[in-house]
């Protein structure tokens, strides 16, 4: 008899991997099934992303061989495309990307082709976004949609917001911090502030950086500030940024590549305030927010909901993966 029902396996290399792990593996507890949780060991820093990928995906094989070994498992699920392209058994795979799309040229030519074979081999692929597989060609295989759940305030939030901005550069480079404080240079009025978390930026006018935080810090934070301004290169999820209109903010992004489903909200929302000229579109979060935009956001965050994701692994995940 098998001693879990389901063992997710966790990449090494993002930390909101690990958060989507261990929310999966909530999510089916509260489903009635049975789950553990096997982490791959943080890889070494290497020169390529080939090699990068290689030694991740090697190191989740390898966490995979010891949870199958402890807990022998009735399916498994690979969370990230990466933890799957070593695989040492078939199974599910949760993911936020493919390689095909941010892995061009050189830079996945091994990932590509073994990512099709896995993909074509998985019982159910469970795509954090609409457009987590808008890459993939020839036919889809089954797939769930099951986001990463956003946390949501116990109560209503109806405190004094006395912080203007808040951004958050846990990777200064990859969310193009740079841009958000020349853009904040050139919308600050009087004495505004913007607020940096996830990073000890250096010190300027109008500028406080907090550091690291904890996600009860950071969701503090999101309850003060007006807006959220995001300018990732590139956004495969971005939970941040949809904590951000869980909280009441309103975000203010860049255009950017990528799953990115926060983007897609604020369009809806209010699309001048996606733009490449961040400045201005700050500005006008600041100066003209549309009244009813909190009330909107958390209309189209119920799909993102605990509750919502949920019923999705309950009622289609499960049954699919436990039945075989």
């Amino acid at each position: 008899m098998a001693s879990t029902d389901l063992l997710v396996v966790s990449a090494a290399n993002t930390r909101g991997w690990s958060v989507a792990a261990e929310a999966l593996a909530a999510s089916i507890r509260r489903a009635g099934a049975r789950a553990e949780v096997v982490t791959a060991e943080p890889p070494r820093r290497v020169r390529t992303f080939m090699l990068t990928d290689l030694i991740e995906a090697a190191s989740a094989r390898r966490a995979t061989q010891r949870g199958i070994e402890v807990y022998e498992p009735r399916q498994i699920v690979y969370c990230s495309i990466t933890a799957a392209l070593l695989w040492p058994r078939p199974g599910a795979i949760y993911l936020d990307s493919l390689a095909a799309e941010n892995r061009p040229g050189r830079h996945g030519i091994w990932q590509r082709q073994v990512e099709r074979r896995r993909v074509g081999e998985a019982p159910l692929v469970l795509a954090m976004s609409p457009g987590a597989l808008r890459s993939l060609r020839g036919s889809p295989p089954p797939t769930a949609l099951v986001p990463i759940p956003v946390d949501t305030p116990q109560q209503p939030v109806n405190g004094e917001r006395d912080i203007a901005a808040l951004t958050y550069a846990g990777d200064p480079v990859k969310r193009r911090l740079s841009l958000v404080l020349e853009a904040w240079t050139t919308a600050r009025r009087g004495d505004e502030t913007l607020v940096v978390a996830g990073f000890d930026a250096p010190s300027r006018p109008g500028v406080r950086a907090v550091g690291g935080v904890s996600p009860e810090e950071f969701h503090s934070l999101l309850t003060r500030a007006r807006v959220f301004v995001a300018a990732p290169r590139r956004e495969e999820y971005g939970i941040a940024a949809l904590e951000a209109l869980a909280h009441g903010c309103l975000l203010v992004s860049a255009p950017a590549p990528g799953g990115y489903p926060a983007l897609e909200l604020a369009r809806q929302l209010d699309p001048r305030l996606v733009s490449h000229d961040l400045a201005r579109a700050v500005r006008t979060a600041l100066d003209e927010p549309l009244p009813d935009y909190a009330q909107r956001a958390a209309e189209l965050l119920e799909p993102f909901s605990r509750g919502a994701v949920d019923k999705t692994v309950a009622e289609r995940v499960l049954p699919r993966l436990l039945s075989r």
